[in-house]
């Protein structure tokens, strides 16, 4: 529970573009509604239209004068008609600091006002509204008498702060915000949303590119907030390929002229060692021997590499029978593993097309099976496996050597990444070329061990066809 709590946490604190923008959008509405607001209290002290309803004075003044000679009743019925329009007004009792006052005088004596704790107000000039002070407070008034002048009729709307102050204590302001903020949020996130796809679309085909595929991204957008940046990752991308095309000719330009010397090299010293008594010499001949060997390999292997990462993705690939590919590598290899002692058993299903170049396929076959004769002891088997899976042709290869620990199965496909542990000498390029080849062909390369805690590889690529006939097991 604390633990989904703090993830959850962790994710809110993290910066959102889409929350940015709602609370853009809702910091917006909320500034209109401010700005509106404020429109209305400046516009209502400016220009109260309750002091220049002019019935509301005559008719406070009708009452004044048809109750003068009943004072009691002069004060009920004006407390009457004061709650009434406080009411109309949506005032209430009148109890607050904004409301309007209303006082009336008869013969220079005041009697009636709203409250006891109100101050007199008085006009300078008579029926014009005037900022008038009383009581330390600001308030717009306006006084009017009956045309005798025995009655006057004075109404008050307090200043525009302690009008702000009424409106917001009462829940004027914020109200109306917290009842629409879900009607708001729902339509803010949802035209967001609606207005992000483009951009999801760009990040989903960025997200799903391999790292050897640098064409350009294929959707180009029509905004032109996203044009820009649509075309600076196509930038980026034509710059990086063009960098890994030229270090990838580097290193198989290298690769293809070195092998020249050290084939001259390997026959020369070959020459020297049949002309050599010397035991010493011959020795120290068939290591450098050896040296040559790894170095040719190693050579061998660099231009496997660019092979396999120079095959265009736009090349139409062909029908290829992997079952038959690799019946053909095993007879080729044959002589290697008797060489060393190994024995290769291979069990397969007839008929295993896959669409893909064959240059590179050879490629993945031979290091699987080198590496897997390599590191197996003398006498050790090697077993190769090819068959059908759903829509998936997969090829297994296991021997009995050492194996690779679980925590280093997915470096060995790195370049040149060797077990520390691994005692056999070698370049580290083999995997790394089954994995290239593998990726091109749109399949995955897993590593596990066997049973006698060998190495155990499986690829799977995609079949060729959806419908193939029923299995027939060849060896």
């Amino acid at each position: 529970m604390i633990e989904a709590l703090a993830r959850r946490w962790k994710n809110w604190k993290q910066p959102s573009l889409m929350r940015r923008l709602l609370l853009a959008q809702m910091g917006v509405v909320a500034l209109l509604w401010t700005m509106a607001i404020a429109l209305l209290l400046y516009d209502s002290y400016e220009d109260p239209e309750l002091l220049k309803f002019d019935k509301i004075f005559q008719t406070v003044m009708a009452i004044a004068k048809n109750t003068a000679d009943r004072p009691d009743k002069q004060q009920e019925t004006i407390a009457a008609f004061d709650a009434a329009l406080l009411e109309a007004i949506g005032d209430g009792d009148g109890s607050s600091d904004g409301s309007p006052v209303l006082q009336v005088w008869q013969a220079d004596r005041l009697v009636y006002r709203s409250t006891a704790g109100t101050p007199v107000i008085l006009n300078t000039q008579p029926n014009r509204i005037e900022t008038v002070k009383a009581g330390g407070r600001e308030w717009r008034a306006r006084t009017l008498a009956s045309p005798e002048g025995d009655i006057r009729v004075m109404l008050a709307e307090p200043s525009v702060w302690r009008l702000t102050v009424t409106v917001v204590s009462r829940g004027y302001y914020l109200l109306p915000l917290v009842i629409s903020l879900p009607f708001l949020v729902f339509p803010a996130w949802l035209s967001v949303r609606l207005a992000l796809r483009p951009w999801r679309r760009v990040s989903q085909e960025t997200a799903e590119r391999g790292p050897a595929d640098l064409t350009p991204l294929s959707y180009m957008p029509p905004h032109k907030e996203l044009q820009p940046l649509v075309q600076s990752i196509n930038s980026l991308l034509q710059r990086v390929r063009d960098s890994t095309s030229r270090e990838r000719s580097l290193i198989a330009d290298a690769a293809h002229e070195l092998r020249t010397p050290l084939a001259a090299m390997r026959v020369n010293v070959e020459a020297l060692k049949e002309q050599s008594t010397d035991e010493r010499q011959r020795e120290l001949m068939g290591n450098l021997l050896r040296s040559n060997d790894r170095a040719a390999r190693l050579v061998g292997q660099l231009l496997q590499l660019m092979r396999s990462d120079a095959v265009s993705d736009s090349a139409l690939p062909i029908m290829l029978s992997l079952d038959g590919l690799v019946q053909d590598r095993l007879a080729m290899i044959e002589s290697l593993a008797s060489a060393r002692g190994i024995e290769l058993e291979l069990e397969c299903e007839d008929r295993v097309p896959v669409l893909g170049e064959r240059e590179s396929l050879v490629s993945m076959i031979d290091n699987l099976i080198n590496n897997a004769i390599k590191y197996s002891p003398p006498g050790g088997t090697v077993a190769v496996h090819v068959s059908r899976d759903g829509t998936h042709a997969v090829l297994t290869v296991a021997d009995q050597g050492p194996g690779v620990p679980a925590a280093l199965r997915e470096r060995v496909f790195d370049r040149f990444f060797r077990n520390p542990d691994q005692s056999q000498s070698g370049s580290g390029l083999g995997l790394a070329i089954v994995k290239s080849v593998v990726d091109r062909h749109g399949g995955e390369v897993r590593l596990g061990a066997t049973a006698s805690g060998g190495l155990l590889a499986t690829v799977r690529l995609p079949l060729a066809v959806a419908d193939v006939p029923q299995p027939m097991l060849c060896s």
